[in-house]
């Protein structure tokens, strides 16, 4: 029996980087957190309640985060779902001790010389929300409804380069799923697997 519980426990968690990440689950409770955005202020998952609201994994020095804002990408999604009341987070899990980690003010920097247009830019620099979420890459998504409940986690679209170029081509998960679900209907791709650089836990 002890056997079969620790299989089990090595099933249900990844290591990365020297500690477990455990995932979300789509169609359960996203993780509740507070983080400091890069103003200093704690953001509170449970403060959005009532509204749809979207988690971006990002690091600045990411070629596969820099795919989907030197083209525009990002910045009009963000844009796009803010103007019909979707909470639009940003949040950097880059452990403080790592050589990729930016501080409040070089995040803020980075993400205003985008134009970006999250309602706020989150350092997660203890990983704690990044491993609960199970975040493995940069870019990473994750959607979660009014109810609190997840309803997509995954890869941004379906072309897996660091191309700008394939940005038009490609399926956007992020908008088909926001799509679906504030006209009601269920979200018909869920999950898929995240591409991109590893979160530096």
């Amino acid at each position: 029996m002890r056997r079969h519980l620790f299989t089990i426990a090595l099933t249900a968690m990844t290591l990365v980087g020297g500690g477990a990440v455990f995932g979300a689950t789509t169609g359960a409770p996203a993780p509740g957190f507070t983080i400091t955005d890069t103003g200093g202020k704690p953001v509170r998952l449970a403060d959005y309640r009532g509204k749809y609201v979207v988690l971006e994994w990002t690091n600045p020095e990411c070629p596969f985060v820099r795919k989907h804002y030197t083209s525009g990408n990002m910045q009009a999604l963000q844009k796009e779902w803010g103007a019909k009341g979707v909470v639009w987070l940003a949040v950097n899990s880059t452990n403080a001790g790592h050589s990729e980690f930016k501080t409040p003010g070089e995040m803020r920097e980075w993400m205003r010389a985008q134009g970006a247009a999250p309602a706020a830019t989150l350092l997660d620099s203890t990983s704690e929300t990044g491993r609960a979420y199970g975040a493995r890459t940069t870019p990473q998504m994750f959607v979660i409804d009014p109810a609190g409940t997840l309803l997509y986690q995954g890869a941004i679209d379906d072309k897996r380069s660091a191309d700008p170029a394939d940005v038009k081509t490609a399926r956007n998960h992020v908008r088909a799923a926001l799509t679906e679900a504030l006209a009601g209907k269920p979200v018909t791709v869920a999950s898929t697997t995240p591409y991109g650089c590893s979160v530096k836990y």
